[in-house]
């Protein structure tokens, strides 16, 4: 299984209370002979899977980690542990098919964002393994919510190398915790309440931030007419830009709720996600 999701247009589903549009898009890219990405857009759930590049059956392991969310996105109601333990489950499903003759060493990347109910409201969960990433589209900027688990993201957050030699260093492609290890690896976990004013999120493999800019991914998902020309004009850009990887985008939008839907603001509109870890 490569995807589950909306594969040639715009899903629109109510979860919570809260309207959810979703998009995606997925390509081999111009230089591997296999796509080892594999993505979910269902109802309340978005996420991305890397399979790692040069271990035995990547693209297996990306499926094993879809798989495992894919059986909790049709819950009505989605709690983070539910997110949580579902991760945990993709871990043991790879771990178990890679004691298959041929398959040892798979592993993947796993990041996302679910809408969940967390303390009897609608909010945010996002979770990332990996260097896969989660942006937020806002203000015409994308920032990233997630932090990379890659030996290059060390050495910036140590000051050992400046975040612009990050893309050439030959480090890069080294990730430091992903799935389909023993012990099981944690998963960065933030939690946030939705924005009355809309939300729009982006979840790719490294595939699209490898050849495309923040700035970049922004313009063009602002540019879109919905999730599903974002995601596709995402991924298209990324192969035209050099396509030296899989690539791999999911786009959440939920609009601006009507005014007789909205509460008293009880927590801050904009907060900060890592603030929340």
């Amino acid at each position: 299984m490569r995807a589950v999701g909306p594969a040639d247009r715009n899903v629109e589903v109510v979860a919570l209370d809260v309207t959810i549009e979703l998009g995606a898009a997925s390509h081999i890219g111009k230089v591997r002979r296999l796509n080892e990405d594999a993505y979910l857009a269902r109802r309340h759930l978005a996420l991305v899977a890397d399979g790692m590049g040069g271990h035995a059956c990547g693209d297996v392991a990306s499926a094993h980690a879809v798989e495992a969310l894919a059986a909790i996105a049709e819950r009505d109601r989605l709690r983070p542990e539910d997110v949580q333990e579902a991760i945990g489950q993709a871990n043991e499903a790879i771990l178990a098919d890679s004691r298959e003759p041929g398959r040892g060493g798979m592993g993947t990347t796993l990041s996302g964002i679910a809408l969940v109910d967390f303390g009897g409201s609608p909010h945010w969960l996002v979770f990332n393994i990996g260097d896969s990433r989660v942006y937020r589209i806002a203000g015409g900027a994308a920032v990233q919510l997630t932090v990379d688990h890659s030996e290059v993201a060390e050495l910036v957050a140590l000051g050992r190398l400046r975040a612009e030699e990050a893309s050439s260093h030959p480090l890069r492609h080294v990730i430091t915790r992903s799935l389909g290890t023993d012990p099981a690896p944690a998963p960065d976990v933030w939690i946030f309440p939705t924005d009355p004013d809309g939300d729009v999120f982006v979840a790719c493999s490294d595939g699209l931030t490898n050849e495309l800019d923040d700035a970049r991914i922004a313009a063009i998902v602002e540019a879109a007419r919905g999730p599903r020309d974002a995601a596709t004009m995402l991924v298209d850009a990324a192969v035209e830009a050099g396509g030296r990887d899989n690539v791999t985008a999911v786009v959440v939008h939920t609009p601006p709720a009507a005014e007789d839907d909205l509460d008293v603001a009880t927590t801050p509109k904009q907060p900060d996600p890592r603030a929340e870890r």
